[in-house]
């Protein structure tokens, strides 16, 4: 049986024996090795590739955004569709990095006590989600979700405007056209006959106008997370990197 040789145990025994100088040793190569795979990001104007179609949300949609996060939804439901087989025949095209751009912070959970929602957008129909919302076990008897009914209440208006200029803040790309009119943009994308139709397609192009379920003279917060919800997963045309998939 071959010995180790006495003066390769001698390199490696102040290591050995000094557990200060071991972990200090630890944190060195470590540190090298952070610096490694993190200084070449600097150098790039951006580690996202960029996505025809993505756009920042309007007012109503990330007024809803901010509901789901406030009421935890979150915690049940993830919005990254994973590489996998499994999930690509259930869910659809794997998440690609773009669609989180403007997500601050992203959705992309940890765990699934619900379906993932990152294609969520357009499989239901508006009123379907209004009373999924009202009454989860109205239209899906086995569900543990809990009622959302008190959602049926007025939105805050005044303070979409500040979470536009917060979202602007972190890099999303809200023109102070944006912010001035965000109140007003609001609550077009509910009136598809009103006098801001148009404008609001200016400004976020693709954008979906409709009452969402609701009165359309009437912002209430089930209407902005409707809204949310059925915006995920349609601002990329998933079709384009399929034919291109099937070229290969």
């Amino acid at each position: 049986m071959a010995t180790a040789q006495p003066g390769l145990w001698k390199r490696h025994e102040i290591f050995e024996k000094n557990s200060i100088i071991l972990l200090l040793g630890a944190l060195i190569v470590v540190a090298i090795g952070g610096l490694v795979e993190i200084t070449p990001l600097f150098y790039l104007k951006s580690t996202v590739e960029a996505v025809e179609g993505v756009r920042p949300y309007t007012p109503l949609e990330l007024a809803g955004r901010n509901i789901y996060i406030r009421e935890g939804c979150y915690l049940c439901h993830s919005q990254m569709v994973r590489p996998m087989r499994d999930e690509i025949e259930r869910y659809g095209h794997f998440s690609l990095a773009a669609e989180s751009l403007y997500d601050h912070p992203f959705q992309w959970g940890s765990k699934r006590t619900g379906p993932d929602l990152a294609r969520v957008g357009g499989k239901y129909s508006d009123q379907w989600h209004r009373e999924h919302l009202i009454d989860p076990r109205a239209v899906v008897p086995a569900s543990i979700m809990p009622a959302y009914a008190f959602l049926d209440r007025p939105l805050d208006a005044d303070a979409v405007a500040e979470d536009l200029k917060a979202n602007r803040a972190l890099g999303v790309p809200y023109t102070d056209e944006m912010i001035a009119l965000a109140r007003t943009d609001l609550k077009a994308q509910l009136d598809p006959d009103g006098a801001g139709a148009a404008e609001l397609q200016r400004r976020y192009p693709g954008a979906t106008i409709r009452d969402f379920g609701g009165d359309s003279t009437r912002a209430a917060e089930i209407d902005a997370l409707i809204a949310y919800l059925q915006v995920l997963g349609t601002m990329v045309d998933f079709k384009i990197y399929e034919d291109k998939q099937n070229l290969r």
